[in-house]
């Protein structure tokens, strides 16, 4: 596909400067740029969610399962103890 565009001549002579220094034709250069750009994934739209993970490590580490089951037997205890 061929496609004219004008554009300032400001514009030209840094996309001419630009196309001399990477050693290319203007055309080829301004082709270049299209891909680099047109190929760039599309911003997010919403933010990324922040990960759970460590969430509650300010806390210290948890309790051991030794420690959890101490913990069951002390509160089960005396659990349907009155039921005849």
């Amino acid at each position: 596909m061929n496609l004219t565009i004008e554009i300032p001549a400001a514009l030209e002579a840094a996309l001419k400067a630009k196309a001399n220094a990477q050693g290319v034709s203007a055309s080829s250069y301004a082709r270049l740029v299209l891909e680099q750009a047109l190929s760039e994934r599309p911003e997010p739209t919403h933010k990324p969610k922040k990960s759970a993970f460590g969430l509650l490590a300010k806390y210290g580490p948890g309790p051991s399962a030794e420690e959890i089951d101490e913990n069951h037997r002390e509160m089960f205890r005396g659990f349907a103890g009155d039921v005849p």
